[in-house]
Parts: C-alpha cells; structure tokens; sequence
C-alpha cells in the first residue's frame, strides 16, 4: 500500500536538488555545465532491488535504472503499452497460456565491478528467468511473489524448494521450471498455468520483474540493494541515505529516439519539439529527501526545484478564485498541470483486531463520523473526490451510481447511533481506539488530529501513533496496527490493482493489509482475473467493490486530482498515470533557468 501523497511524486518527479549541509559536495551545484533534473522526495527510499521494491518512492528511482519487457508510451492517450527491451509485442498460444517474447538484441547492462573487467555484458533471455526466481525464492522474502502466486506452470513448486534449502546460498537457480524457458539467447517462453489476461501489464511492463544480472547478485550479496546494475538510461552514483539520490547517465545505454507521435494537441503544447532527438537529455537525476512541504515550496519558489505540488497553505499565494494561476506566478512563468489520479485513500481497519475484526457496526460508525468534504476542503483545497466507493472515477469500471449506495456519508447522528450498537457487540463500552500514521511531519499530525476530532465527536477514544514510513509499514505487514492511514494508486489502468488489495490469500506482508477475507468476494476474483476487459469483467469488478463496502474493511475517503506547477524551463513534463521511468524524457531549457535565478536575485 502507499500512503495519502505517494503518488504526487509518480506524476512529478524523475530527477532532484541535492541540499546538503557543511562542505560537503553538492552534486546538483556542482558540474554547473551539466544538465540536472532537479526535484524531491518526502519519504526515504527502502531499497533498490527491483524483486523487493513495492514502494513508490523506491520504484521511482528504480524505475530510472532498470527496464522492463514493455512500457508505455510516453504521449499517447489512451495509455498504450509498447516494447521496451522486448523487441515486438508477445506471441500468444491460442489457449492464452504461452507467451513467446522476442528480446532485443544490443542491451548490455551498465559497467559494474561484478562483471569481468568492469564491462557490462549484453542482456539475454535467461536474465528475465533468474529475476523471475529471485522474486519467487522464499529466502529473498519478496513482496512481490503475489503477482505471480499460482500464475506461472511449476514456478509454485519452485518456491516450496526453496523452503528446504538451508540458506540463500544453497537455492539451485539452475533447476528447472516448466513455465520459465530459453529457445536462444534472445527469446523469452513464459508459459501459464491459466489464462491471465492482465500478464503483460501486471509484470512484463512492471520494473519489479526487470532483468537483474545474476553477477552482480553473486558479488554484492544481500547488499544488491545499494549496488543496482541494469539497463536503463541512468546508473547510481551516490545514495547518501535520508539525504539524497544521484543518477548520471549510462554510457551503455541501448539508444532510444524520443517518441515522434503522441495524441492531439501535443504539438501545439510543445511535446513534439524533442521528437527524433536521442534521449536521455538530462546528464544527472538527482532527488533530494525532505520531509515537509514548506521548504520544498520554498526551495521551489528559489528556482532550485523543477516542479512542486501545492501546499495547501500556498493554495492562495498560487490560484486565483477563477482557477486559474495567480498573476504573481504567470511573472515567474511556472505552469500549472492538472490531472485524474488513478488513486483512492482510506482509513483502514485490522479485521484481525479483536475490537474491530468482529464489530462491522463500529467500522461503520467510523466510517460515518468522517466528514471527508471538510477533510478535502481542509487538506487539498476542494481539488481531491470524495471516495464513495474503492473504483477511482477514471477506471472503465467506476460504477457512476457508487455514491447513492451511501457508504460514505457524513452522518455523525448514524455514528452514534451505530456506536450503540457496537458497544452492545463488544459486550460494553469501545475502548481507546490506535490509528496508525506513516510519517511525523506537519501533513501528518494535523491529518491525525482531524481523524481523532472526528471520531471523539461521537464518543470514541482515539490515539494517534505517528511513526516514520519504514517502521509504519514494518508494523503494517506484520498486522501490529489497528487503524491505519494509507492509499493505492494503481499501476495498471485496470481496476484489478484494487481488487487485489482485498483478496484473502494476499496477507499483510504482500497487500492485504486490512487481513480482510470474504469467500464470495475471492470466488469472483479468481473469475475476473481471467476474463479480458470485457462489460462481464467490469460488472464483476463492482459486485466486488460493493461486497468490500458492504464488509467495511475501510472507511475511503478521497481520490486524488494533482494539481503541479513546474517552471517554464522544465520540458516534455506531461503527466502520466502508470509509468515511473520517464526521467529520460525531460529536458532542462538551461538559459531559462539561469534567467530566473538572476530574477530571484533581483527580487530580494
């Protein structure tokens, strides 16, 4: 799960400004010649091994180093999957079971001292199988094994071997597995033990299932997180941890062109003016971690960052009542994005707590004694929806009628009443309630205090646990929390990503967070999951919906509308709601740039 602002980054940033303190080198100051992206990051980043990567701060940057099969274009809309280092979309088996993958040919992965000589080797078909059998190795403990649970023919069986080896080091990765195969260096046989439609999006065009090379596995050891070696148009050059992240290009990078086409009015925006020029422009990525809004916007305002959200507190120094920008900010030339997040954010409860697990009628009374307009209003001013349901509005399967269902209203008089109701199931009184927060900074405790005023107005005991991301989501996966704030963007445009949320055999340590179970709910999940996008499929997917809103493992309170503003020197940022790795297609307009910095001077 992601938490309630993950996904701004997603849409805003691909590189960063280094602010370090003392005298200390300042790769974003330093090599002024040179192009950098410059933006930020709120939270710190866990790892960059692609099988163990989940996070979206984490997947951001990895997303810049390795590649997957395919990915979508950049421009065109509808989004559109395209090869990436698959060299044609798959081959199908008319049974849907066997999928052929051509490679191209002229990958190498970046220079690395685990490759002999420093020299990185060129990219085959047996790469993507070792990924593949890292994430399904019980010993590297991958959060992402839930993608392919019971998908791939006698990867399963696979995995139970590994649980009989003794230590890493004895899992055979030579042993053979019936769905996973080579016919040459160049081509990929992927067969399934069912249909499963959502295959190429769901891992082909997922950087967690990215070739990682088995050398440099064997040379860094557990240590692979901080030493990523792949493909992609950048290459780690310093992670300076809960500080910052620098990339510079990767002088093995394959070659790309930037894209040529894209939908309507992207010419008239300035989108094709790169098209057929080599990527990436950029010579360094770098993101800079900080914790808080107000110096980010600070920072941003001071010309030293790309883009930026809005902090609620800026809303007025930045939109004027037409919703337009202020006049103060056309001046400075910054730009204003706006777009649908394929989000929704919730307050989750742990069907496993023996307070709140049996007792639907206080999940409900929570749920109705949140007043999510006024949390909109107070937090995102009016930009974000209210969540009626789990389906975000763009999905092909929002049910447009969800609201009149009534699973969201702001009705503290049913609170209490249910309330009531609860203390009698719970055999007296509610005690104090827990709600987990995932960060400490400002956002968080004013959003923590909103939710524990909401919930005393109708008699409930409520406190605030405010811990940093990573210890957060360490005690979310081992089910040690009892209410708890988070979120999901989805990373395919298939409302599939929500539904799996919810599944009873993905427990806390894969996405189920709430340990939520229904049978009837797994029963249409193991139907949808191998239909195609069909009306049939999108009609089981809100039975589905209104089955979790019937259970309440959640009370959803909103879903995301970003509003970003970038300065006028930043180049091709168009939004996207599913791709991470577009660093390489952003461009600095230098000149721009340095015309601003000499205003900002000016101006104090």
């Amino acid at each position: 799960m992601r938490d309630t602002r993950v996904k701004f980054l997603v849409f805003l940033f691909s590189a960063v400004l280094l602010i370090t303190s003392g005298c200390e080198r300042r790769p974003a100051e330093a090599d002024a010649d040179q192009m950098a992206l410059r933006h930020v990051l709120y939270s710190r980043v866990s790892g960059l091994d692609p099988a163990n990567v989940r996070d979206t701060y984490s997947r951001l940057v990895v997303s810049q180093i390795f590649e997957p099969l395919y990915d979508y274009h950049f421009l065109k809309r509808p989004y559109q999957l395209i090869p990436a280092l698959a060299e044609q979309m798959p081959q199908i088996s008319e049974d849907k079971l066997v999928y052929t993958i051509k490679i191209k040919k002229g990958v190498y992965f970046q220079d690395d001292n685990c490759f002999p000589q420093g020299i990185g080797r060129e990219l085959e078909a047996e790469d993507f199988i070792f990924s593949l059998k890292r994430i399904a190795d019980i010993k590297n403990l991958s959060p992402n094994w839930t993608y392919i649970d019971n998908r791939i023919a006698g990867l399963d069986e696979f995995r139970e071997y590994t649980k009989t080896c003794r230590s890493a080091e004895d899992v055979d990765y030579s042993r053979n597995v019936e769905g996973l195969s080579s016919r040459d260096e160049y081509t990929l046989v992927i067969k399934l033990k069912k249909p499963w439609p959502q295959v190429v999006h769901s891992i082909m065009a997922n950087t967690a299932f990215a070739p990682v090379a088995k050398e440099a596995v064997d040379y860094y050891g557990e240590d692979i997180i901080s030493h990523p070696v792949g493909t992609g148009a950048f290459k780690l050059s310093a992670w300076r941890r809960g500080s910052y992240i620098e990339l510079v290009r990767n002088g093995n990078f394959r070659g790309q062109v930037y894209p040529s086409r894209g939908e309507e009015g992207d010419a008239e925006a300035g989108y094709l003016d790169d098209a057929g020029r080599a990527i990436p422009f950029a010579d360094k990525v770098v993101w800079t971690i900080i914790e808080e809004y107000r110096p980010t916007w600070l920072l941003f305002m001071q010309g030293k960052l790309d883009a930026s959200v809005i902090p609620k507190d800026n809303y007025d120094e930045v939109m004027a009542g037409s919703g337009e920008l202020t006049e103060a900010m056309k001046q400075r030339n910054i730009h204003l994005k706006t777009f649908s997040d394929p989000s929704t954010y919730w307050l989750g409860f742990n069907m496993a707590d023996e307070v709140l697990g049996p007792n639907k009628a206080l999940r409900r009374a929570i749920s109705h004694a949140i007043d999510r307009e006024k949390f909109i209003e107070l937090f995102f001013n009016n930009r974000h929806l209210v969540a009626h349901g789990l389906i975000p509005p763009m999905m092909p399967s929002y049910n447009r009628r969800i609201k009149e269902k009534g699973y969201s209203k702001y009705d503290p008089e049913k609170a209490r009443e249910l309330l009531e109701q609860a203390a009698e199931t719970n055999g007296g009184k509610i005690p104090g309630l827990k709600i987990a927060m995932p960060g400490i900074d400002t956002f968080y405790r004013q959003y923590g205090q909103f939710l524990k005023r909401n919930l005393n107005a109708i008699g409930l005991e409520v406190e605030i646990q405010y811990t940093d991301r990573p210890t957060y989501q360490e005690r979310l996966n081992a089910g040690q929390v009892q209410m708890f704030a988070s979120g999901h963007s989805a990373g395919i445009p298939d409302a599939q990503d929500f539904m799996s949320l919810f599944r009873s055999k993905n427990g806390t340590q894969a996405a189920n967070g709430f340990n939520y179970s229904n049978a009837r709910f797994d029963e249409l999940y193991e139907q949808a999951q191998v239909m195609s996008d069909s009306p049939q499929r999108r009609r089981l997917y809100r039975q589905m919906e209104l089955i979790v809103l019937e259970d309440c493992p959640a009370a959803f309170l909103n879903h995301r509308v970003a509003y970003v503003l970038c300065h006028d020197w930043y180049k091709n940022y168009k939004p996207h709601a599913f791709a991470y790795g577009l660093s390489k297609y952003r461009r600095i307009d230098k000149a721009k740039r340095s015309a601003y910095n000499e205003l900002v001077k000016k101006s104090k």
